[in-house]
């Protein structure tokens, strides 16, 4: 296997690796294991973030895997997000003071100075949308994270920004895999120098969060079209000599996204960062391009009050 610590430029003068390791929905007393075995594995970015909870466990992991690995701090790229509010989930909207407070406690509970990435989870209120924006504006000048982005904004949310006058994300996290691709959106923020970061990019998986009790977004067409081998997926993977999932991947960081696979099994995480050795031929990928939908299945409609 090839070094699986490749990177993605990020900004001028930050790199962001390839394939990050994704927690969500990973609970908190289990998020330390997952995050440690994970670095073990050669994963150096967690993905985490307040609204998921388990900020305390990814902080507990990022020490023991850096111990366990003789890394240092700037080895390891941590991204977590700012929850904004939502009064429709019975939370309060965050103004620019809340946002400054809330990546302050994120840090205590990470056991870090910094982050490398802070994002706002979503674009729920106008109210205060370029309020907290501005907050993390702050934040990077008092080096509490090195870079700011959003996740899950639309093009008119960006505007939003860009009409302020205020300096333009750096990231933009959204759903994106073959199914759901946003040629529009990641064009956008192409021009704009944002760069695309793909999250959900296993669902097109065959028994994506098949277990019980793990809730899934996806239609019954979609889960026709993956069950019972029939899945493209399946055939490239069987072609290529590689999992369901690293196909997947690895359409990810060949369109140039970096992604955040997530996975409490220590050989599916280690084959998920495997993505180095082998490409996705032409005519693949031109089949993979017809497959787009155009909905996502983690903010239902594209409608982020919604879901995750």
């Amino acid at each position: 296997m090839e070094n699986p610590n490749q990177t993605i430029q990020l900004t001028d003068k930050i790199v962001i690796p390839s394939v990050g390791f994704g927690t969500y929905l990973v609970a908190n007393e289990d998020t330390s294991f997952a995050v440690s075995t994970a670095i073990g594995a050669g994963y150096r970015h967690v993905d985490t973030a307040e609204g998921y909870g388990n900020e305390e466990g990814a902080g507990a992991g990022v020490q023991t895997g850096i111990k366990a690995c003789g890394l240092s701090r700037d080895d390891i790229f941590i991204t977590t997000k700012l929850w904004p509010g939502n009064p429709a989930w019975g939370n309060d909207l965050k103004t620019g003071q809340d946002t400054i407070n809330a990546l302050n406690s994120s840090l205590v509970r990470l056991q870090l100075d910094y982050v490398d990435m802070y994002l706002i989870h979503a674009p729920f209120c106008t109210e205060h949308r370029l309020e907290q924006w501005s907050a993390l504006v702050e934040l990077r000048d008092q080096g509490k994270t090195r870079a700011i982005g959003v996740s899950n904004y639309s093009e008119a949310h960006i505007e939003e920004i860009k009409s302020a006058g205020l300096p333009l994300p750096d990231a933009n996290q959204i759903e994106l895999h073959p199914w759901s691709q946003k040629p529009a959106l990641v064009s956008f923020l192409t021009k704009n120098g944002i760069k695309a970061i793909a999250y959900s990019s296993l669902v097109p998986l065959s028994g994506w969060r098949a277990m019980p009790g793990q809730d899934s977004g996806k239609t019954d067409q979609m889960k026709a079209d993956g069950d019972g081998g029939n899945s493209a997926f399946l055939a490239m993977a069987k072609k290529y000599g590689i999992t369901e999932s690293q196909v997947l991947l690895r359409w990810g960081v060949q369109k140039g996204y970096p992604v955040l696979p997530k996975s409490m099994n220590p050989e599916r995480m280690r084959q998920n960062i495997d993505l180095f050795g082998f490409s996705i031929d032409d005519k693949d990928m031109a089949t993979i391009e017809r497959m787009d939908r155009g909905e996502g299945v983690a903010w239902p409609n594209g409608d982020p009050t919604l879901s995750r």
